[in-house]
């Protein structure tokens, strides 16, 4: 019993460890903030040139900003496996015996938080540039939207790319891997937003059974990723 509960804490130091690793390295080098949040500002706004019509822009608004969340994770896990990569720490984790497991979600997390933070500003800019509507409700089902896409989007992201830190041409490969299997994310992500801001008629109410499949993919792959993460390092 308290084997169990020790491997229980060391799990939990482990994961925190890695976490605050992450954190310090983005508030270090501010790349989110520098660099990923400029691109991901520049998408939104090409998109509003590029259809420079009201209606439409709050009609696909939703789309937009999860279009352009999800080219900005391929920058931000590109950037977090290149760190871990060429310093060695995922080698000398696994040669220390550390539960990768715990790695894994202390990544994830640390994702997570970089794409919420990104996905506030995404959506202010929304608000601002498309000029959507957004009632009490539609924000409660908003804010629930992005926390469970962003932790799904954050347990594929970390998975794939411990699958491609150490390939050749993985800066082409992650989005090749990544980008069917974060379709339904898409997908289900755009509806639920819709419903938040009204568009096209949409009732918030539609939206839930979206966020219902968003919640379902993150508990799947948080599942499946913390038990596949050690064997995809180890190869």
């Amino acid at each position: 019993m308290r084997r169990t509960t020790d491997n229980k804490v060391t799990r939990g130091k482990v994961a925190s460890a890695v976490l605050l690793k992450d954190v310090r390295v983005e508030l270090r080098s501010r790349v989110v903030t520098n660099q990923v949040l400029p691109f991901a500002g520049l998408v939104m706004v090409m998109f509003a040139f590029a259809l420079d019509n009201d209606d439409v822009l709050q009609r696909v608004a939703g789309g937009l900003v999860w279009l352009a969340t999800l080219f900005s994770l391929f920058f931000i896990v590109q950037r977090s496996f290149a760190i871990d990569t060429q310093d060695g720490a995922l080698d000398s984790l696994r040669v220390a015996g550390v539960d990768l497991s715990a790695v894994f979600f202390g990544k994830a997390i640390a994702l997570a938080i970089k794409l919420i933070a990104l996905d506030v500003v995404l959506v202010c800019g929304a608000v601002l540039l498309y000029r959507v509507d957004l009632s009490a409700s539609g924000l409660v089902l908003l804010v629930t939207c992005v926390l469970c896409a962003t932790v799904g989007l954050a347990f594929v992201g970390t998975l794939y790319g411990g699958l491609t830190a150490g390939a050749r041409g993985r800066e082409t490969l992650l989005p090749l891997l990544l980008l069917p299997v974060v379709a339904p994310v898409l997908i289900a992500a755009t509806r639920a937003t819709e419903a938040a801001f009204g568009s096209g008629g949409a009732q918030t109410s539609e939206g839930w059974a979206w966020v219902g499949l968003l919640a379902v993919f993150a508990a799947a792959f948080g599942i499946g990723g913390s038990l596949a993460f050690g064997s995809l390092i180890d190869e």
